[in-house]
């Protein structure tokens, strides 16, 4: 019996909506503030994803204005469809828009611009009856799930929203999903907001427009109160494969550390199995940390490479930036095998600034890069928001490491450096954590992770350790939010080089 593990797509991919055409199965996540938009994957088989692309990866897709964007906000919570020969995501852009739709032939793209759609309320889903009827459920401004009858194609309500079900009572009703499965019509929901509370429910009916009865078991699922490793379980969409098994793609944590224990990952993609009861209702176990894997062929897909060495032509779709990536920040021409990034604001602690990262998807892991500073000031970060970030940088011949926490920035650590490429390391490790004050936890430590940044080749006897701080600081519970981290590189000032970059996950000891 072949076996999966938890989570299917790890790291800050949240909100996962799922469909599947023929033997494909294709998957996106919310992205909020960053660009590209919405990563999406593809799989064979449920277990094993790969990155295709983004599907809003033109400037003019996704406005996302500086000032006026924020941390956490832009896109949340899309829903991928494919119907009469199309692929359609719709989704909410709440820094530029509200709610809009796009659609591509292939899901590779390229992808139309969004067609805006005047609705309110956020986290818009497509269903289609059989005669071609659109219908998208939304979560309403007044709370509850709210239905409006929609042209996509060209974004015209043809009929005024009208509310459904409020769910079980819990609160913040969301993320609706509307399917028809045999003689039913099923909406499932998020309700308990998406912390610790967070669970899945479900309404049937004969018709979209209702009346909806509610499952006697909601909430179908909830981690709540429970010890299990896997919390804040909720956002989830159903999809049924090719032997007639069901299974369900949702959002969950992994928290870790002293009470009340933080994520730093953001919310993560899982997979569970959906079985039916003789009733007609989906019935679901806690999401297991691993399971047998759906059936059929094995479908691994090769994994994401480790280092990236900037000789292709353009970014690969894991690199991401905040709100925007202008066009004369970076290139990679005009150093040949480099990637070049120039400095669009003096600081990491407002919107405006050039950084080019990937998601943080372990929690032990090393990131490596040989930057060339020049006469530029740039490095390294580890970024959660504008007010949560640790960097290691280079400028002004020195090497100096910072710690934005909340109103603190503080330089931690410096050294002085020749002129010319240095090598800049970032470890994250869960053992052997930084201390916390001994009147504390007398002399324990309370942190999920420590954070530790070094100068030179971490595999030579060169390398010099710089500092190391506490990871807790950079998690969402004290920072607030719906991402996770993100670890990049940046400049702040003039136009620096770096000649590679290298991710590597790394045992806990």
């Amino acid at each position: 019996m072949r076996m999966y593990d938890n989570p299917v797509i790890s790291g800050f991919h949240p909100d996962p909506s799922v469909c599947r055409v023929g033997d494909d199965y294709y998957l996106v996540c919310s992205s909020f503030e960053y660009f590209p938009g919405l990563p999406l994957f593809h799989s064979k088989d449920l277990v094993h994803w790969e990155q295709i692309g983004n599907v809003l990866d033109r400037p003019g897709q996704l406005p996302l204005p500086v000032p006026g964007a924020k941390a956490s906000g832009g896109l949340y919570a899309p829903t991928i469809r494919h119907h009469d020969g199309r692929y359609w995501v719709i989704n909410t852009n709440i820094d530029g828009g509200g709610n809009f739709v796009v659609s591509a032939r292939r899901p590779e793209g390229p992808w139309r611009d969004p067609v805006w759609i005047d609705l309110p309320g956020i986290d818009p889903d497509l269903a289609w009856e059989e005669d071609g009827t659109c219908w998208c459920a939304f979560s309403g401004p007044e709370g509850g799930i709210n239905m409006a009858r929609i042209d996509p194609v060209e974004g015209t309500v043809l009929e005024q929203p009208f509310v459904t079900w409020s769910g079980s009572g819990l609160k913040y009703p969301e993320a609706p999903h509307l399917y028809r499965i045999g003689d039913w019509w099923y909406l499932l929901i998020a309700e308990g907001g998406t912390e610790r509370g967070h669970s899945v429910s479900v309404a049937r009916s004969r018709s979209p427009r209702g009346p909806w009865q509610g499952a006697p078991s909601n909430p179908l699922l909830s981690h709540s109160g429970t010890p299990r490793p896997i919390q804040n379980t909720g956002h989830a969409d159903l999809v049924e494969a090719p032997d007639g098994s069901w299974w369900m793609v949702l959002l969950g944590v992994r928290p870790r550390g002293f009470t009340p224990d933080v994520h730093v990952l953001g919310r993560e993609t899982f997979l569970t199995p959906v079985e039916w009861d003789a009733d007609g209702w989906p019935l679901l176990a806690p999401v297991p940390v691993s399971h047998a894997a759906p059936g059929g062929a094995w479908h691994p897909v090769p994994a994401p490479p480790t280092r990236d060495d900037f000789d292709k032509h353009s970014l690969a779709p894991h690199w991401i930036s905040p709100f925007t990536r202008h066009e004369g920040s970076w290139s990679l021409t005009e150093r040949p095998g480099w990637l070049l990034l120039g400095a669009t604001g003096p600081t990491l602690d407002r919107p405006g600034y050039t950084f080019v990262g990937r998601r943080q998807q372990h929690h032990d892991c090393r990131v490596t890069a040989l930057i060339d500073p020049g006469t530029g000031r740039g490095g390294l970060c580890v970024r959660l928001d504008e007010a949560h970030h640790y960097e290691v940088e280079a400028g002004d011949g020195e090497v100096r490491v910072v710690a934005r926490i909340g109103p603190l920035r503080q330089t931690v650590a410096r050294r002085p450096v020749p002129a010319g490429p240095q090598h800049l390391t970032v470890t994250i490790r869960t053992s052997d954590l930084v201390p916390a004050s001994p009147e504390l936890t007398d002399g324990g430590t309370t942190g999920p992770d420590t954070i530790a940044f070094g100068l030179g080749d971490p595999d030579t006897p060169d390398a010099r350790p710089l500092a190391e701080l506490d990871g807790r600081y950079l998690s969402t519970e004290v920072a607030c939010g719906f991402t996770g981290r993100v670890i990049g590189m940046y400049a702040t000032e003039g136009t620096v080089a770096f000649d590679w970059f290298e991710y590597v996950p790394t045992p806990s000891v």
